[in-house]
């Protein structure tokens, strides 16, 4: 495991420093978040029939009872007082994501899990669900065959074998799209970008460079948002798709990502190191235990016996002399020094964490 953590931080580290810093900067439209321009969640409550005897039991699952009862009065068939004992049927949430601007009619995938006691959803068919907005509206209907991806067998005995989720399955194109998003992007004068890493600087470059191509048309509110407005005789539209290809070279603060649990150790190109020395060994305690026989003396009517044998031995590392980082000190520089003190990843975290305790670490440490 810990060679494996070596190679992995090693491939991460190597990455990074061959490729030094970027030539070329991202799109505005790789960087920010427009305005509207956005997803909106849906959910649904329905009913999936068909199912193998693998539904609700519906003396655990009352609600299932009860939703199945009201949709076959809808039908036109009564069950009221019906002792019914089926499990091919099983109450599940719908979720869906309503894209933007997307147009009634369209098709979007539906995702379906299970709230009872079903033991899988495979093979089923959802019926005719309404998928609602946060404002209670109905903005699409989803139906369809459920789709789980798993695989699960059983045999006579109890054993059984599953792979995947069966209780959770997607239904590809299962919504239709029935009522649309009132957002009228093409009559707005002004919209605000939403920069995805927050940053004074990444937002004032944002501004400047479509203040360079569209003069006064931009501005930076604050290290999150700027506000962009569209040129006399140009609609938004086409104003913000020549906007988003633009190109900007982000910044942002200078960060250690340290993933303590899988020895991943990710340094931003911004990492500075004061003047620092360093110095790391390791000390090795083995302790082994042998079992001895002890054998009585003759004519000593003793016994034969086991007896435990110790043999502890202390092994220190020797050799390692102190690395001197000198003040300012780059992330390759870092790196060059530490992998010549020959730590793996985890010494490479308590390194880091001390060289930050001792205030020489000109960045921040995230630990996740």
């Amino acid at each position: 495991m810990r060679s494996s953590f070596r190679v992995l931080s090693a491939v991460i580290l190597a990455a990074s420093l061959a490729a030094g810093p970027a030539d070329a900067g991202s799109r505005i439209k790789d960087i920010v978040e427009f305005e509207g321009v956005r997803e909106n969640m849906l959910v649904g409550y329905g009913l999936v029939v068909g199912l193998n005897g693998t539904g609700d039991s519906l003396r655990n699952a009352p609600f299932t009872k009860q939703s199945l009862e009201a949709m076959l009065e809808r039908l036109g068939v009564n069950t009221r007082d019906a002792n019914m004992n089926t499990k091919n049927v099983a109450a599940v949430m719908v979720t869906a994501r309503l894209p933007a601007f997307v147009a009634a009619g369209s098709p979007i995938d539906a995702s379906v899990s299970a709230m009872g006691d079903a033991k899988s959803l495979q093979g089923g068919t959802l019926l005719v669900t309404p998928l609602l907005g946060a404002d209670g509206q109905a903005y699409a209907v989803g139906q369809g065959t459920v789709q789980t991806g798993s695989i699960a067998a059983g045999g006579a005995s109890g054993s059984s074998v599953s792979k995947g989720v069966p209780t959770a399955g997607r239904i590809a194109a299962g919504a239709i799209v029935e009522r649309e998003i009132g957002f009228q992007l093409a009559s707005m004068s002004s919209m605000r970008l939403t920069l995805r890493n927050p940053d004074f600087s990444t937002a004032g470059k944002i501004a400047g460079a479509i203040n360079t191509r569209y003069p006064g048309s931009a501005r930076a509110d604050n290290p999150t948002i700027v506000t962009i407005s569209a040129p006399r005789g140009q609609d938004m539209v086409s104003f913000i798709s020549q906007v988003e290809n633009l190109s900007v070279e982000p910044d942002g603060p200078a960060k250690v990502v340290i993933d303590e649990i899988a020895g991943v150790i990710v340094m931003g190109e911004n990492v500075r190191i004061s003047t620092v020395a360093i110095a790391q060994g390791n000390l090795t305690i083995t302790v082994r235990e042998s079992p001895a026989v002890s054998q009585p003396a003759p004519f000593s009517r003793g016994e034969t016996a086991v007896v435990p044998q110790s043999d502890v031995s202390v092994d220190e590392e020797t050799g390692k002399q102190f690395l001197t980082v000198k003040n300012g000190a780059s992330l390759s520089t870092l790196v060059s020094g530490l992998n010549a003190l020959g730590v793996t990843p985890r010494d490479m975290i308590s390194i880091l964490q001390t060289i930050k305790a001792a205030g020489a670490l000109q960045a921040d440490i995230e630990v996740m």
